[in-house]
């Protein structure tokens, strides 16, 4: 295992960790497992985003032990409400809901507390001019979490934070496609994968900007979405028009400036193990370059990423996990029995939604929800 520091962060951290978001709905024994797998290998921070107790009680169970052997970003504005992740900028909600995460980690400090999800000019002041981060700064200051770290698509208001000098740790969505979109374009329009040409094939200059801050101000990048949720992957999906290989979509984002972890979503031991290996992969298997440098004008439509910021669903739809069953059973040639069964035992499914676009706001990836959900029901039947 590679490990890397930064100016604000003295800490040795792996140059691989987890994204938690995918150990959610796994059994006690399988969460266990995971962290077993990635201790082994010498990963040692993990991002834990999600307020859903039972998930948040099984990594701390698996910790139990140990806690000093893996670093815990935990996320202060998100809640659990009637059963679904929602975002939340009350302070008396984030307050009780890091309480409980606190509790359900088995532990009394936090290494890095990140304040989620920041994307525009609007969530900028809704944290930072308020006691959201007076709050945090009070945590800190107290020793409840270490350091300060914020979540964001969007790198002109993630440079602000970078350079209001409040952050130690950003956490940003980094992959070889994302950073040839243009700096405004949401995390929604990414989806969609547009403007690529052997013209426009480049780097956009406020992502490179925001990496060159970051490293001159000393605060380390932890990246999430490297494998742009499976479609760089996949040729089918890949705006490349070709599968990356996960060594090289993890070798892109470290050779970023600033960067100092990637964080892809692992949900079993062999997840973990690819990863890890990536970092010893070859260099044939590392290689982007090759990628990019042939890269062609492309169109692919608007994708889910299945991160659940679109919820809570006032249909009490679980989102993501629709989106992910419908790409399932359109990736065979007939719908699997499995799929459809998993997807006929949801307590709510496409068919209860009431077209209020609520989940389209919250979407950071601009996904036409409304329309995924008719594609769903197409599908399903």
């Amino acid at each position: 295992m590679e490990y890397r520091r930064c100016g604000r962060v003295p800490h040795d951290i792996s140059a691989v960790g987890i994204g938690g978001e995918w150990l959610s709905g796994k059994k006690r024994d399988e969460v266990k497992s995971v962290i077993d797998a990635a201790v082994s290998s010498g990963m040692n921070y993990i991002d834990i985003f999600m307020p859903d107790p039972e998930v948040r009680s099984n990594i701390g169970s698996a910790l139990s032990g140990r806690r000093e052997k893996m670093m815990i970003q935990g996320h202060l504005c998100t809640v659990f409400e009637d059963g679904q992740y929602k975002r939340t900028r009350d302070i008396e909600q984030i307050k009780s809901s890091f309480s409980d995460l606190l509790t359900r980690l088995q532990t009394d400090y936090i290494d890095v507390g990140m304040l989620h999800y920041v994307d525009t000019e609007e969530d900028y002041a809704a944290v930072f001019d308020s006691e959201i981060i007076r709050y945090a700064l009070d945590l800190k200051e107290k020793g409840v979490i270490r350091y300060l770290g914020m979540s964001s698509h969007n790198p002109v208001t993630a440079l602000r934070a970078v350079e209001s000098g409040l952050i130690d740790i950003l956490m940003f969505s980094i992959n070889p496609a994302y950073d040839m979109e243009d700096a405004e374009t949401d995390i929604y329009k990414q989806m969609e994968f547009t403007a690529f040409s052997k013209e426009t094939c480049r780097l956009d200059s406020a992502r490179r900007d925001l990496c060159a801050a970051c490293e001159a101000l000393g605060v380390g990048i932890v990246v999430m979405k490297p494998f742009a949720a499976g479609s760089l992957l996949d040729a089918a999906k890949s705006p490349f028009g070709c599968a990356l290989t996960p060594a090289a979509c993890i070798s892109y984002c470290l050779e970023r400036p600033g960067v100092i972890s990637v964080l892809p979503g692992l949900s079993t031991p062999e997840e973990v193990n690819t990863a890890a290996a990536s970092l010893s992969a070859s260099p044939d298997e590392k290689d982007y370059a090759s990628v990019l440098s042939s890269c062609t004008k492309v169109r692919i439509t608007g994708r889910c990423m299945y991160c659940g910021h679109c919820l809570p669903c006032s249909s009490h739809i679980d989102i993501p996990l629709v989106a992910k069953l419908t790409d399932m059973a359109l990736a065979a040639e007939d719908v699997p029995e499995s799929v459809r069964g998993h997807y006929g035992a949801l307590s709510a499914n496409a068919d209860d939604c009431i077209e209020c676009g609520q989940c389209e706001t919250q979407c950071p990836f601009r996904v036409s929800v409304v329309e995924m959900m008719k594609r769903a029901r197409r599908v399903f039947g």
